[in-house]
């Protein structure tokens, strides 16, 4: 790796979140992003960042991976299928030839490791319990990554994110469709983070995560999904889903969204202050008033 210039970081799954990434951090660094289709080629370069062409599907086609970065962001999610995550396992194989450069991973992982706790609190240190496939392939992917850095001498981070809003990512399709919700008795809770706060938790962890940490990067709030779905609702002026016991809804959803629905915790955030910033949504209430106040 060349020693002058900007220092390099190399973006693996470069969607939304990663080119809010790309564009925070794109002053004081060089940014790589790989991509699986070259149709993305322009929109990357849109956003100052280099495109790396590869597949983490085909190991092959990541060889100019190899000493390409001294850091890398993980953002990439799994297959779709089994309970392993090849796709990081094929990334860490690659990193690990050639030249050593890498020195820090960032994970973006996912709180669907803890599993149900039927509403009790969770925090870094409680069990994960991973129920659903799509977690235990995250969860293998933490445990693959927190055995190859030490092993490698890099520094990992791993931030467990819940659900993700933006304005464009509010569940407004669903309450048009008229989709009921859970009766308030058999809610579960659900946790949320703003993708610019997660960008922005993202680039603290380049600066200040500390090695083999995992941190919570949710906003704290202990709010049942069907409120949730409420205040959404409220703020577009449409009307609020009906709600259903978990008996007649589970037949009207699909197995995916179900997942999420059976699932109640609440993930707290104390370790956030360890990366140095402060959230600019500390709630989605907080983030709906910005609409009502910019309509």
């Amino acid at each position: 790796m060349q020693s002058f210039g900007k220092p390099r970081i190399l973006i693996i799954g470069c969607g939304d979140i990663g080119l809010r990434v790309a564009k925070l951090l794109g002053r004081h660094y060089r940014i790589f992003a790989l991509t699986s289709q070259q149709s993305r080629f322009q929109e990357l370069r849109g956003f100052g960042v280099i495109p790396i062409l590869g597949d983490l599907d085909q190991p092959a086609s990541l060889w100019r991976l190899c000493g390409l970065a001294e850091t890398v962001i993980h953002l990439a999610p799994p297959q779709s299928e089994g309970h392993h995550d090849n796709r990081t396992r094929n990334l860490l194989r690659i990193l690990s030839h050639g030249p050593n450069s890498v020195r820090r991973l960032i994970y973006v992982s996912t709180t669907g490791v803890y599993g149900d706790h039927q509403g009790a609190r969770v925090s870094e240190v409680s069990l994960p319990n991973p129920q659903s496939a799509r977690a235990k392939r995250r969860m293998d992917a933490e445990h693959a990554l927190r055995l190859w850095g030490p092993a490698h001498g890099v520094s990992i981070s791993i931030l467990r994110v819940p659900g993700i809003y933006a304005l464009d990512r509010l569940p407004i399709e669903r309450l048009q469709l008229g989709t009921p919700a859970l009766l308030a008795s058999e809610d579960a809770y659900s946790n949320h983070i703003h993708s610019e706060d997660l960008a922005r938790l993202v680039c603290a962890a380049v600066y200040h995560g500390k090695p083999q940490r995992v941190i919570n990067a949710c906003d704290g709030g202990e709010t049942k999904m069907g409120d949730y779905f409420d205040q959404v609702a409220d703020a577009f002026e449409l009307p609020r889903p009906k709600r259903l016991p978990a008996s007649e809804l589970q037949k009207m959803v699909s197995p995916m969204l179900w997942s999420f629905m059976r699932e109640s915790r609440r993930v707290t955030n104390n370790r956030l202050s360890e990366l140095k910033i402060s959230l600019r949504y500390p709630s989605v209430a907080a983030f709906l008033e910005t609409i009502s106040r910019n309509p």
